[in-house]
């Protein structure tokens, strides 16, 4: 069991292991581009709801295969499941000000 504050310090370093995980189109990682809405962690469990930016995205299964990497990488990560959301839908609006001067918009 662990305590709320080690459970918020092991989603913090699930979510820099997510920084690592780069959509191969964009160049540019799942986090700023604002494609995971919520990561929880409980009993070793990471489940990360994430979307995409379009529905039939090729990439969906190259980006979770990478998900699933990464969380290799947080030792109190002992299973993960992500859990594909279309709602709320996402836009430009949800990347961060760094992806969206990285990809010239506005």
């Amino acid at each position: 069991m662990y305590t709320e504050e080690q459970v918020k310090e092991i989603q913090e370093r699930i979510f820099s292991a997510l920084e690592e995980v780069i959509d191969p189109e964009l160049g540019i990682d799942i986090i700023n581009l604002g494609l995971i809405y919520e990561i929880r962690f409980a009993d070793g469990k990471a489940e990360i709801d994430m979307t995409l930016t379009t529905m039939g995205c090729p990439l969906a299964d190259l980006l979770t295969d990478q998900i699933y990497d990464a969380m290799k990488e947080v030792p109190e990560v002992t299973k993960t499941e992500v859990k594909l959301v279309w709602t709320p839908a996402w836009t430009i609006e949800k990347m961060s000000r760094y992806a969206r001067i990285a990809l010239g918009i506005r």
